[in-house]
């Protein structure tokens, strides 16, 4: 074990402001980069892709009844509501449960796109858990082929 003497330095308030200032952004940090479930509610993941005429969008949606969400659009954006029920019965003490990563609640996602989607031609399928959203782009946002004559 090594003695190490330990000189006393004088008292600088600033090094009091500067834990403070280290604490306070490790605190800030956790909790914008650590994805805590409860703080955060249910938040279902979304992808979308886009093809020549229409987009797709898939979002995973486990556990949900066709009656707990709906999907609205109006003009390039696409609106996403829902929640996810808090199961009662799955999480009685008496059960054995003790621990759970499941988050549950209300959720709202709206997805802007870069043009105008077709609302009254927009089809929607739910099949084990994902929800799949095909949204024709308007024809006049749709690239159109020029042809161009060689004299």
């Amino acid at each position: 074990m090594n003695i190490v003497k330990r000189t006393q330095e004088p008292w600088d308030p600033f090094d009091m402001l500067l834990d403070l200032q280290s604490e306070m952004n490790h605190a800030f940090n956790r909790s914008l980069t650590h994805k805590d479930q409860w703080a955060r509610g249910f938040e279902p993941s979304i992808e979308v892709r886009e093809e020549a005429d229409h987009y797709i969008l898939q979002t995973d949606l486990p556990g949900l009844k066709r009656e707990d969400f709906n999907i609205s659009v109006k003009g390039n954006q696409l609106t996403l509501k829902g929640e996810r029920k808090y199961e009662k019965e799955t999480q009685d003490k008496e059960k054995g449960y003790f621990y759970s990563e499941r988050s549950f609640g209300a959720f709202s996602r709206t997805l802007e796109f870069p043009t105008e989607i077709q609302a009254d031609k927009v089809k929607a399928a739910y099949k084990d858990g994902v929800l799949e959203v095909a949204l024709p782009k308007v024809e006049s946002s749709q690239p159109k082929q020029i042809n161009v004559e060689v004299k």
